[in-house]
């Protein structure tokens, strides 16, 4: 009876062995012991010398194009704000209205005093004629006058400053005062900012020391001077800006506390996207140099022994080789030791190998972008 039971046991194992799908594929699909995995596909560049020019990032900070405080030049009360907040101003417009009921008084009675001063003068003439009065008396009443036409003057320009008006175009700021505040009291109260930031200037220092290694350079032949009428300039993400700059000067002399030297440049700014006291990095372009090798910044690691990439070899394996930085050409690193040209580096598909892996290499293909970055 027990081997009855052990035979139909044995039965329903080798069916329940047939029925399962792909019971026996797996060991079908299995690799053979001891085959070997394919190389790794990975993107490499081949590496070529060229002339580039040589640039440096430096840090900056942008400012307005021009700048014009709004001030109160009488003493009065603010009845109203006829600007919005941060919009576009014309010259010559009237931003705030101050209380000029005291000014048109003050007026009126400079007219009433320069329209008797007149009268007086048109009554002596004739009479200084028949010396019916002296010249003294007559020169006397000339002189007041002129002191009631200078005094008129004096009233009619605080009654226009009543008015306070833009002075130069652009877009004005936040307002410093409301309506109701008391304002020219003793000082021409700043009542707000207007700036013009199209175009835009950027300020920024230049080492001293790196300026004297690159002018003997150039000097010596072996570089050529950079063109500085086409800046670049790099917002605070590391946004390249669409607009190329210029620059418009550099002081004479090194600033003893910093060792560097102010530079000032300029970027047009149409769509108002670069704003005053932006930190931004101002790409300058230091100078030209022939047969040399440039890589992009990806390629370059670090380790305890220093810099280096990594190669494909004719074998088709991959090998680290030491390398040694020498500045920039734009976004990428120039390469003062290390390579030489015709070399394949791998630019992608680093993270997955191992020194000596077999790979595959194909070459990069950069894609270009066809949206705009929100």
């Amino acid at each position: 009876m027990s081997s009855v039971r052990t035979a139909l046991w044995m039965l329903l194992v080798l069916l329940v062995t047939a029925c399962s799908p792909g019971g026996d594929k797996s060991s079908a699909a299995a690799p053979p012991a001891g085959a070997t995995a394919p190389p790794i596909e990975v993107e490499v560049i081949t590496v070529a010398t060229a002339t580039v020019t040589l640039t440096q990032d430096l840090p900056g900070r942008l400012q307005a194009w021009r700048t014009a405080e709004v001030r109160a030049r009488v003493e009065g009360i603010v009845e109203k704000r006829l600007f919005s907040e941060g919009s576009d101003v014309k010259e010559g417009e009237t931003l705030f209205q101050i209380d000029s009921r005291t000014y048109r008084t003050a007026l009126e009675a400079a007219r009433a005093d320069l329209a008797a001063a007149r009268l007086v003068v048109e009554r002596y003439q004739p009479l200084l004629k028949v010396q019916a009065i002296s010249q003294q008396e007559f020169d006397a009443a000339h002189a007041r006058f002129k002191q009631a036409q200078a005094a008129l003057s004096r009233v009619r320009l605080d009654m226009d400053n009543t008015r306070v008006p833009a002075t130069i175009s652009g877009r004005i700021g936040r307002a410093r005062v409301s309506e109701g505040a008391l304002v020219g009291r003793g000082d021409a109260t700043h009542l707000a900012t207007i700036e013009q930031i199209d175009p835009i200037y950027a300020n920024f220092s230049l080492p001293g020391a790196e300026m004297l290694r690159l002018r003997a350079a150039i000097k010596s032949g072996q570089m050529k001077p950079g063109d500085s009428s086409r800046l670049e300039l790099l917002l605070e993400d590391g946004t390249l800006y669409p607009l190329t700059g210029q620059l418009l000067f550099s002081d004479q002399a090194v600033d003893p506390s910093t060792g560097a030297v102010s530079v000032r440049a300029e970027f047009a700014n149409p769509d108002r996207d670069l704003l005053p006291g932006m930190f931004v990095r101002i790409r300058f372009p230091s100078a030209v140099a022939d047969h040399v090798v440039r890589v992009p910044q990806s390629v370059v690691q670090g380790g305890p022994q220093g810099q280096f990439v990594t190669l494909v070899t004719p074998e088709g394996q991959t090998a680290t080789q030491p390398v040694v930085t020498d500045g920039m050409a734009g976004g990428d690193f120039i390469i003062k030791e290390g390579l030489k040209g015709g070399e394949q580096v791998i630019i992608h598909g680093l993270q997955k190998l191992r020194p000596g892996a077999p790979v595959k290499p194909v070459p990069w293909q950069p894609k270009t972008a066809n949206t705009s970055k929100g």
